[in-house]
């Protein structure tokens, strides 16, 4: 950009038609606003993500018009955003410098994005009855990812991947507590079966062995410099399953013999990532694994309720930024396994990114551990406010300015930028 003000420079001070030269040859980079201008605000982080695919770097604006993104003006680039219905500005050098000077002025900051992060998601071999709300939204965007499970995490294939997605699991080995209300139904038979199989093939004698080691590659990987994302019930039952390392929390009708007497006295909050000083809830007719989780409360609370983003300072925190870029900063409750997080039971390493106001619910938090980050948010489908097991998958081209949805879509393009030192 310095060579390019240079040249405009001199045909300003050389050449009579420089007003024809600037204009040609300022009109040169995309704008694509997030802000309510915006068509199509799921795609446009699509726009972005298959633009650093091509190898052409991708600033993003935080807080400037809701965390716009601009890039080189490629016919390529234009393309893509009228196809998929994406609102974008072709913008000279001047405006440029312009947003520039707003940027550095306000509570805003630039962060480049140059490479794609590769993204893996967490998904059985098998179908199940309810949808994944991170699938659906990369697949709208048009974000390719891979399908992994518990085999592909224990041979050690996590390291080919920056970014990993957790979301509707229970890493505890009790099947998501279905037992009570589904366990004659053939797809839980089924999950059973399979995992049961997965265990046994892989020398654990119980299903809960197998997700703990499951879930301690997971916070290896993590270590090492990976992002986790997770949502509705996987992150609670990550932390649980780190936490009853030396213990058994699972009751007799999941994997044939009772809990310790003593789990809750052995539980190691010093294992876990975001959670502690949680208790446990045993009894397997009870759809619940813990006292994080606030479903109960939130559901009194119904539908009319609202999470709120923090605002954080742009240019000193630029991750928390990053990870709450939105059009708008009140979103609308929505339900899950396991809904928010209790305020009470979070460690102190946790940064805070939303939450319900005057209640102890926190809906969205991020930490880090080791040289990697986890943002965990909570709720099933942000634009489903109860989804049913066996309901047909959101439709995100209804959905497609969902502000809760670009929570997700967030995430997926942070690890593009964290291994650069950000501005301040």
């Amino acid at each position: 950009m310095t060579f390019f003000k240079k040249l405009v420079n001199f045909f300003i001070k050389h050449a009579g038609f420089s007003i024809l030269i600037v204009g040609i040859l300022g009109a040169n980079y995309i704008l694509i606003p997030m802000d309510d201008v915006q068509n199509d605000h799921l795609r446009a982080y699509g726009i972005a993500y298959n633009v650093l695919r091509k190898g052409v770097k991708v600033d993003w604006l935080l807080n400037y018009r809701g965390g716009s993104f601009l890039m080189k003006d490629l016919p390529s680039i234009e393309k893509m955003c009228e196809v998929l219905g994406v609102t974008y500005k072709v913008i000279s050098e001047s405006e440029v410098a312009s947003i520039y000077k707003t940027i550095e002025e306000s509570n805003m900051n630039d962060v480049v994005l140059e490479k794609a992060p590769k993204i893996a998601v967490y998904i059985p071999p098998y179908a199940e009855p309810w949808d994944d709300a991170v699938t659906l939204a990369l697949e709208y965007a048009q974000i390719p990812y891979d399908r992994i499970y518990d085999d592909e995490i224990l041979e050690g294939k996590l390291s080919d991947y920056e970014w990993l997605h957790v979301h509707h699991e229970d890493f505890t080995g009790q099947f998501g507590k279905f037992y009570a209300s589904y366990r004659n139904t053939e797809w839980y038979q089924r999950q059973v079966r399979m995992d049961t199989e997965t265990a046994h093939r892989w020398g654990f004698k119980k299903v809960s062995k197998l997700k703990l080691a499951v879930a301690e590659k997971i916070k290896q990987y993590v270590y090492r410099g990976g992002f986790l994302f997770a949502m509705c019930s996987a992150p609670i039952t990550l932390d649980i399953a780190l936490a009853a390392h030396n213990t058994d929390i699972v009751p007799a009708v999941f994997d044939g013999d009772p809990v310790d007497p003593d789990y809750q006295q052995k539980l190691d909050f010093k294992n876990t990532l975001a959670f502690t000083n949680f208790h446990i809830i045993t009894n397997p007719y009870i759809y619940e694994h813990s006292d994080i989780d606030v479903t109960r409360e939130a559901a009194l609370r119904g539908p009319n309720t609202y999470f709120t983003l923090f605002d954080f300072s742009a240019k000193y925190d630029p991750i928390p930024t990053m990870l709450t870029q939105d059009h708008t900063r009140v979103i609308k409750e929505f339900l899950g396994q396991d809904t928010g997080f209790r305020r009470s039971k979070l460690k102190d390493n946790v940064v805070i990114l939303a939450m319900v106001k005057g209640t102890d619910e926190v809906k969205y938090l991020y930490g880090n551990y080791g040289k990697g980050f986890f943002a965990f948010l909570g709720g099933h489908d942000p634009e489903d406010y109860q989804h049913f097991i066996g309901d047909p998958p959101t439709r995100l081209e209804l959905h497609r300015n969902s502000p809760g949805y670009r929570l997700i879509l967030n995430n997926v393009l942070f690890p593009a930028a964290r291994k650069k030192p950000l501005k301040t």
